[in-house]
């Protein structure tokens, strides 16, 4: 299987292929001043001391990272919704991984804003074998210095191109966290960390699974 960033590179292409230069001009505006806003470098860094949750998967199901990381290293993967290219095909090359993460003792879960019901019909429609978390008002990302507030312009491009992000995450606040891809060890310490203001670009999995399976002592 191809790299995941020549699949995210072959999104790009064919959206620059279809897509109006003055509409591209919108996205690649949002994406320059989220980067100038020094996001990237406010992220919780490797190192640190992640964040204790208790979310509700796709059925309803409260699933708490004390109880994930006694098992296990953890890998934890925020991302922005169902409607999001990007981040389905990451998190399908995620599906693809799993029972590689699962065979060494990892553990993995999906985390976004979006409501549970959105992630139910994603998990299904998708096959994903892993916890798919739903983040209320992004209350879990702001922790891991993750969040931004879509601006007004870009507003009107997606509600243009019907992603109607205050009805997928069921409230009005338009905010999204960055996608980011997050490794602890068992005590909850941050060994992988990485988020890009360009959403267009993610950490190759196995990057990231190398750092939870040496955690683990393999």
């Amino acid at each position: 299987m191809a790299p995941l960033q020549d699949q995210l590179d072959e999104i790009t292409a064919n959206t620059r292929h279809l897509v109006q230069a003055d509409r591209l001009a919108v996205g690649e505006r949002a994406i320059a001043e989220l980067f100038d806003s020094g996001i990237e470098e406010r992220i919780l860094p490797v190192g640190a001391l992640a964040p204790e949750f208790a979310l509700k998967d796709a059925g309803g199901k409260l699933v708490r990272s004390a109880d994930l990381l006694a098992l296990g290293p953890l890998v934890v993967k925020f991302f922005r919704g169902r409607w999001c290219p990007y981040c389905m095909t990451e998190l399908e090359a995620w599906r693809d991984l799993y029972g590689q993460i699962r065979e060494h003792g990892a553990l993995m879960v999906a985390i976004g804003p979006q409501t549970q019901r959105q992630s139910d019909f994603m998990a299904g429609q998708h096959g994903l074998p892993f916890p798919v978390l739903t983040d209320p008002d992004n209350a879990l990302a702001e922790q891991f210095g993750l969040v931004y507030t879509v601006p007004e312009y870009l507003r009107e491009y997606y509600l243009s191109i019907l992603v109607n992000i205050p009805f997928v995450n069921g409230e009005t606040s338009w905010q999204l966290p960055l996608p980011a891809t997050y490794v602890m060890n068992r005590e909850g310490r941050v060994v992988f960390a990485e988020a890009h203001a360009d959403f267009r670009v993610r950490p190759e999995p196995e990057d990231a699974l190398s750092c939870a399976l040496a955690m683990h002592g393999r």
